[in-house]
């Protein structure tokens, strides 16, 4: 029997270490690192000189690239916001939280590329054969290029993946239900994640074949196992949403053929997931605008621009400690805009609940939200309705101004197009909003 050695090897980047550490030493988190045990004859053999055809070394405009030309993947805003569809031997990480549609929408994407000619082979460790036939008839996506397996082990992918059978595009749900004979431990922990991504990739590289690998996500929303996964594969790709609302966000947040941070926003109907062709105004709902505490910001993710409502409530308290309370966004960013309105405007939210939160179960992380975050907060203050078609979009500084953010000119095209007026915003000839003690004085005329 070959020895086993115990070896400690960090979850988060999968580096090898001999011995226990409070932090890793490549990646440099804190108790990452989990012991696993190591055969001595397997590790000598994976680092011997592999014998055989050496690669050689070749001028990059001597590579050809016959068969490595895009196909659409049946849906035109998914092409767009992945660049060019799917890249024969490219690699796709889906992550999303359990029950979010992360399985429906690429079932429909399996069956479009199906009807396009193209073989296609789902592969879950999740569900049984009848529970996938049962939704893709459900979905409307059966067809006989549309080939099924259900499986918990790796190795039984690779007899399907030859060159002479290999399919066009491979769907792996998910990658942390399959286990590698190479590695050791039960399916879903780093090794056995690092190890099937790695040998599916390899093998699909070869035959130029398309995977779509889905990955479980933790509690915090970053996509679970090494980080190693991440740099294995050309896109990154997240499905994003709230489980109780209507609409899912296919959010780009690596992409190595196209633009990152691009933005595809889905309807949930019976059918499964149907594109919004046009969310400019999606995430507004039925808005009142002559309810106080509300402003609409221009948004922008990725290169589409859309409107969404930034909600306020100012409320007296009767805490000794006012609630602050922010869904959708940073609540970092409603504690230094108060700072910033109690210093320059001499307001006092000292005996003041306050709660914000963006309309429509959106999130937003871009600076341009704080001016309308501000506006809202003013309305609400005062009980003063903002005008009816207003929008706001500029980044509030320490000081009060208020800086132009970027994609100013695509935001006021948009913002013109959709017919709203007045625009608040900073512009480069400064005759827009630049501080939050002007933007009072417009508004309520304090």
């Amino acid at each position: 029997m070959p020895k086993s050695k115990e070896v400690y090897r960090c979850r988060q980047c999968g580096a090898l270490t001999p011995q226990w550490r409070g932090q890793c030493p490549s990646c440099h988190a804190w108790n990452t690192l989990e012991a696993e045990l190591v055969s001595a004859s397997s590790a000598g053999a994976r680092s011997a000189v592999p014998t055989g055809k050496i690669p050689r070394a070749q001028p990059l405009g001597r590579v050809s690239d016959e068969g490595h030309t895009p196909y659409g993947t049946g849906l035109q805003a998914l092409d767009r916001v992945l660049g060019r569809g799917f890249v024969p031997g490219a690699a796709v990480l889906v992550g999303g939280e359990p029950g979010i549609g992360k399985s429906t929408l690429l079932l429909q994407v399996a069956g479009s590329v199906a009807r396009n000619g193209r073989v296609t082979l789902y592969a879950s460790g999740e569900e049984s054969l009848p529970q996938i036939r049962s939704r893709a008839e459900r979905l409307g996506v059966l067809h006989d290029n549309l080939l099924a397996l259900s499986t918990s082990r790796v190795q039984d992918l690779f007899p399907l993946l030859e060159e002479n059978r290999a399919p066009a595009l491979l769907i792996v749900d998910s990658v942390q239900t399959l286990a590698s004979d190479e590695a050791e431990g039960l399916p879903g922990n780093v090794s056995q994640v690092r190890a099937v991504a790695t040998e599916l990739v390899e093998r699909c590289k070869k035959s130029n074949t398309t995977l779509l690998l889905v990955g479980h996500v933790t509690k915090d929303g970053t996509l679970a196992g090494p980080r190693l996964l991440e740099h294995l594969v050309d896109t990154v790709v997240s499905l994003e949403g709230e489980r109780r609302e209507m609409f899912r966000m296919l959010r780009v947040l690596k992409n190595r053929f196209g633009p990152n941070q691009e933005l595809l926003v889905f309807r949930m109907e019976q059918k499964g997931l149907q594109v919004v062709e046009d969310p400019s105004t999606f995430f507004l709902g039925a808005r009142d605008a002559s309810l106080s505490g509300t402003a609409v910001v221009m948004a922008v993710e990725g290169q589409r621009p859309f409107a969404v409502e930034m909600q306020a409530l100012a409320t007296r308290s009767y805490l000794s400690i006012p609630r602050r309370t922010g869904l959708g966004f940073d609540v970092n960013r409603l504690h230094l805009l108060l700072a910033v309105l109690e210093k320059r405007l001499r307001l006092n939210f000292a005996q003041y609940d306050i709660f914000a939160k963006v309309g429509g179960g959106m999130k937003l992380q871009e600076p341009a939200l704080d001016l309308a975050l501000v506006a809202a907060l003013l309305s609400s203050l005062y009980d003063i309705p903002l005008p009816e078609r207003a929008v706001f979009w500029g980044e509030v500084d320490l000081n009060g101004q208020v800086r132009p953010v970027s994609g100013h000119d695509m935001r006021l095209a948009q913002a013109k197009r959709l017919g709203y007026a007045p625009l608040f915003h900073p512009g480069p000839d400064k005759n827009g909003v630049d501080t939050v003690m002007r933007l009072q004085k417009l508004l309520f005329r304090k």
